[in-house]
């Protein structure tokens, strides 16, 4: 196996060079070359390489693979969510809890008055 053509498998470490891996069969992998350059003895004295254009699809998923694994996620929208009616939740739980503090405890209501009245017998 060529080192240019060695692919390390994410999922279960494995070292192939085939486009899905022999023992967990994912298609997820990186390189070898990414991190161990071959040395200039090695590569003059290596057969040429097989002159064939490249695959886009097999090359967009390579990109697509490295996109995902290089760059975080956004939070999901449902977390946000939960977030934000658990905000909503403990506001209204302290406003119901100023409303109950406030509330008269047994004291009598006061009755309306009524006013001043007249003398009874006189209209």
């Amino acid at each position: 196996m060529r080192l240019m053509n060695a692919r390390l498998c994410l999922d279960c470490e494995e070292v192939h060079d085939q486009q899905h891996c022999p023992i967990c069969s994912s298609e997820s992998f990186a390189f070898l070359t990414r991190w161990v350059t071959p040395s200039d003895t090695v590569t003059a004295e290596a057969a040429p390489r097989p002159t064939r254009p490249p695959d886009p699809i097999g090359r967009r998923e390579q990109v697509d693979a490295y996109r995902q694994i290089l760059s975080p996620s956004p939070p999901t929208p449902k977390r946000g969510r939960l977030v934000a009616r658990s905000a909503l939740g403990l506001a209204l739980l302290g406003v119901a809890r100023v409303l109950w503090r406030a509330a008269p405890e047994g004291r009598p209501e006061p009755k309306p008055d009524a006013g001043p009245r007249a003398p009874s017998g006189t209209s």
